[in-house]
């Protein structure tokens, strides 16, 4: 098992390139399953979950090839069944079902449990799906769904979910007639989802707001599509810049997706401009600690607030964390304080007195955004800090210190050693 170690109090300074967003490359690489052409992925990063989506991808019958950041599907006669041993590593995986009884009609996929950060449960999904005609049971741990035509529907979901929202994307279009979405989620990678789809042929109208309208189409034919940059990727370096007191350029930042991280920054003290070449990020004197509540987009994102926390830590002031999507999201709390940070939980709510030092330590990854929040403090902290259990980190950052030390990190990967 790896694990980096990181020498921090190093400002950084330079340019990092932003990769393709991991959370609109998995919905959009599903959607391959829906299309009789080949089609091109551009902009696909190179990560766990990915390859993870490939070889699903190749168990259901529609095979793809991954070079250098380009995915290439072939137009396939796909096979129902998501097994459990690959569902259970990536739970992006359920997002097979809208298509396969799209395309069939029928879809047998491994239910998905928990994760570290919470329960995500997929009854919204199977309740909307329903509601076009799907039938469902439970065996054994698999979703066996049947239906002999998908039919359009106005489905309004109880809560906003992401994964929902695409799951019945797909779906719907290459359903009959109408489907309506109400209390769909709005974040930029369904847009991205949406827009790939109308590449295909889709006609979808709404993406972006909270009301999404889909007329069914007949077939969907292949295109060339460039994955949208990595908004939470953008916001972990733009947190790095400010941990380290640096000025870090980003490159290919999706700017527009980013409004609730910039505002943040900038009520903390933080300089962030647009510039010719990308987005800007600069520490200009002393950090202020804020309030934060995570909500659904374009409130704070949820993926954000671990590494928020550790740039809070050592802010002036007091703040607040209150987490609103998962309920098991503050994983990471211990292991920032095991660095001396002074962090208290109260049910969903952590309060921050920040102004402290910290100081490297062995530290333990319990989640992808927790890994990131303590690569982070160990940038800033003093001494030399052990990110163990990284497998976490890179199911959403390509390799993160081959990006950070260019700019001034002293990270390195290294194998963890049998005590």
């Amino acid at each position: 098992m790896e694990k980096l170690v990181i020498k921090g109090g190093v400002p950084l300074k330079g340019t990092i390139r932003i990769s393709g967003a991991k959370n609109a490359a998995l919905p959009i690489l599903m959607a391959s399953i829906l299309l009789e052409d080949p089609t091109v992925f551009t902009n696909v990063p190179n990560l766990k979950d990915i390859r993870t989506t490939i070889k699903l991808l190749e168990i259901l019958g529609c095979p793809a090839t991954f070079t250098d950041g380009v995915v290439r599907t072939r137009p396939c006669e796909p096979k129902p069944e998501a097994p459990y041993d690959l569902v259970k590593t990536m739970r992006a995986s359920v997002l097979c079902l809208g298509p396969l009884l799209a395309r069939l009609g029928y879809a047998k996929v491994a239910y998905p449990g928990g994760c570290a950060i919470g329960a995500r449960p997929v009854n919204l999904h199977l309740a909307a799906l329903e509601q076009m005609g799907v039938t469902f049971d439970l065996d054994s741990g698999y979703i066996i769904g049947k239906v002999d035509k998908l039919r359009g529907a106005h489905i309004v979901f109880d809560k906003i979910t992401v994964g929902g929202t695409e799951n019945l994307l797909m779906a719907a279009a290459l359903a009959e007639g109408e489907t309506v979405l109400e209390n769909s989620a709005r974040e930029p990678e369904v847009v991205d989802l949406a827009n790939f789809l109308i590449a295909c042929g889709a006609k979808i109208e709404g993406h972006g707001t909270n009301v999404i309208r889909i007329q069914g189409v007949q077939r969907l034919h292949g295109c060339e599509y460039p994955i949208m940059p990595d908004r939470i990727e953008a916001g972990t370096f733009m947190v790095a810049a400010a941990i380290t007191r640096g000025d870090l350029l980003l490159e290919n930042c999706p700017v527009e997706a980013l409004d609730a991280v910039i505002s943040k920054l900038r009520e903390m003290g933080v300089h962030v401009s647009r510039e010719e070449g990308g987005l800007r990020v600069r520490h200009t004197g002393d950090l202020r600690s804020v309030d934060i509540t995570t909500q659904p987009y374009p409130g704070f994102p949820t993926d954000m607030q671990a590494q928020f926390m550790a740039l809070m830590c050592v802010a002036e002031g007091a703040g607040m964390v209150e987490e609103t999507i998962f309920e098991n999201r503050f994983m990471h709390v211990l292991e920032l304080v095991r660095m001396g940070a002074d962090v208290r939980l109260v049910g969903r709510t952590a309060r921050i007195k920040g102004g402290r030092a910290l100081t490297g330590a062995p530290v333990m990854a319990s989640d992808l955004r927790a890994s990131a929040s303590l690569v982070l403090a160990g940038l800033a902290a003093s001494g030399e800090t052990h990110v163990q259990r990284i497998y976490h980190l890179d199911r959403g950052y390509e390799r993160i210190e081959e990006k950070l030390n260019p700019v001034g990190a002293r990270i390195e990967r290294m194998q963890e050693t049998e005590e």
